[in-house]
């Protein structure tokens, strides 16, 4: 009997652990190693951001409310990218620059480049305006936001207060001169995420690193 039960414990624990890993998927360009020696500048583009809230909250919420809080989303995320590959670059793990998001968005906005337009252009468009040898974009989809900023806004005007409990994230990088896919990771987090968007990345990056071409250890 105790071993019936056993089974069946090792069974529900197989598929819970089933469900909540078979959501992350990862994929490295065969030559990106070969290809990251040439780089030496990235950069992190504002995260294309969906906080999907419960028919209720979005009654409290306009259209263009829920669009500011979206787009205010998108660049803690980059600022949180942003920040996990500076403190690489400062332990000496890093083999390329990091590319300031204030510059990052100051020329995109100078060449008209907007969040809202931001996948009408191409990676080597980007990468030609920016001046750099690879592209970090990404998408994320989350049920509450997680930048302090935009949690509090939301708080207010819909009283939805609290840390994120899902998100789904796609990180994807891009090389400049040819717009190839190098790397692309995707991962579903669920649970305590933190207090910010640089704790979720954290919390992704952790084992996606490892098969980043960029850290000192790949190379």
């Amino acid at each position: 009997m105790k071993n019936q039960y056993f089974k069946k414990l090792l069974l529900f624990i197989g598929l819970i652990s089933c469900s909540l890993f078979g959501q992350t998927s990862l994929y490295e360009h065969p030559d990106f190693v070969k290809i990251a020696k040439e780089h030496q500048k990235i950069a992190v583009l504002p995260f294309k951001t969906t906080v999907k809230l419960r028919p209720k909250q979005m009654k409290e919420i306009s259209t263009e409310q829920l669009t500011e809080l979206e787009i205010k989303e998108g660049l803690s995320v980059q600022s949180g990218m942003y920040s996990w590959f500076l403190k690489r670059k400062k332990r000496g793990k890093l083999t390329v620059d990091v590319q300031d998001p204030k510059r990052t968005n100051a020329l995109l906005t100078k060449n008209g480049i907007t969040q809202e337009n931001l996948f009408e252009y191409t990676t080597e468009d980007i990468a030609k305006i920016l001046e750099v040898d690879a592209i970090v974009s990404g998408t994320l989809q989350t049920n509450k936001p997680m930048s302090e900023g935009a949690s509090i806004a939301l708080g207010i005007l819909v009283g939805f207060w609290g840390s994120t409990n899902t998100a789904v994230a796609n990180i994807s990088i891009h090389n400049a001169t040819d717009g190839e896919l190098l790397w692309n990771y995707n991962k579903k987090v669920g649970g305590a995420l933190g207090s910010s968007s640089e704790d979720m990345i954290n919390i992704l990056m952790r084992k996606a690193s490892r098969r980043l071409a960029y850290t000192k250890n790949k190379m």
